[in-house]
């Protein structure tokens, strides 16, 4: 195998760097970790690239899935660093990122009959490495209830709610040599803390006229609902940064309504 020629490490004659090159639309089963610490199984759907000189006509493609191989799929904020350089390292890349993508599944327990269900939530781990600093990112979208605070106030019973999508992204504050822990759970925990009521697969009866309930006693606009997020965020002490989107799937219209924030957490002494 060493007598054959690297074709992707000759010189490129035309002196331009590629900002990314690599490997998209990769499904790989993957193990995140769960608010106790137990491994959770999922399957991810995964992008890794890193910066290519001008020098180099080409990249590795299949350095890519040996870096993924030798972390047996553990992709976590504790690994995603070390998968970061390990893919610097062996494609001798200045830059590498990192994008995975996956379904994390929580269970939930009716609020009245305490019926069990799993309902799915859309997560991605992002990362970047470069020669100064490793940069991680969470982003988690959350399936709500709300109901409209105007359509309660001016009807004479009733009124209009719809699901709603809260996406959080969140940069973990820095630690040390590595970062903050933020569990998928925590940023779950406050998306439903800033709608009108939480969404569960399985409703009986009696949790079916308890959401509907709280969803009335609880109305919120999307901006209430960016809000309400963002003031929760920024009080979180493991918090650098964040972006909130709320999207309302309007029921009583033919269009969606969405809201979105961006900031910083407050100052830690």
């Amino acid at each position: 195998m060493s007598t054959l020629p690297d074709i992707q490490a000759t010189p490129d004659p035309r002196g331009i760097d590629i900002d990314q090159v690599g490997v998209s639309d990769l499904r790989y089963p993957i193990q995140v970790t769960d608010h106790l610490g137990n491994p959770f199984p999922t399957v991810a759907t995964l992008s890794m690239s890193v910066h290519l000189p001008h020098r180099f006509k080409g990249t590795h493609m299949s350095r890519f899935l040996e870096v993924l191989a030798l972390h047996e799929g553990e992709v976590t904020s504790r690994t995603l660093p070390a998968i970061l350089h390990d893919l610097k390292e062996r494609l001798h890349a200045e830059e590498a990122h990192i994008e995975v993508a996956f379904t994390y599944f929580v269970t939930k327990k009716a609020p009245v009959s305490g019926a069990p269900s799993k309902v799915g939530c859309d997560c991605v781990f992002m990362g970047t490495s470069n020669g100064t600093r490793d940069d991680l990112v969470l982003r988690v979208t959350v399936p709500v209830t709300t109901l409209c605070p105007c359509s309660k106030e001016i009807s004479d019973y009733g009124a209009h709610n719809q699901r709603g999508y809260i996406t959080l992204e969140v940069r973990p504050r820095s630690k040390g040599n590595g970062c903050e822990l933020i569990l998928i759970e925590d940023l779950i925990e406050i998306a439903e803390k800033s709608g009108s009521a939480p969404v569960y697969a399985l409703l009986k009866r009696p949790d079916e006229r308890h959401v509907t309930m709280q969803a009335y006693d609880n109305p919120v606009f999307v901006e209430d609902v960016v809000r309400n997020a963002a003031a929760l965020l920024r009080a979180d002490r493991r918090v650098a940064s964040f972006t909130v989107k709320a999207v309302n799937h309007e029921s009583i219209h033919d269009h969606n309504a969405f809201a979105v924030i961006s900031g910083k957490a407050e100052d830690v002494d």
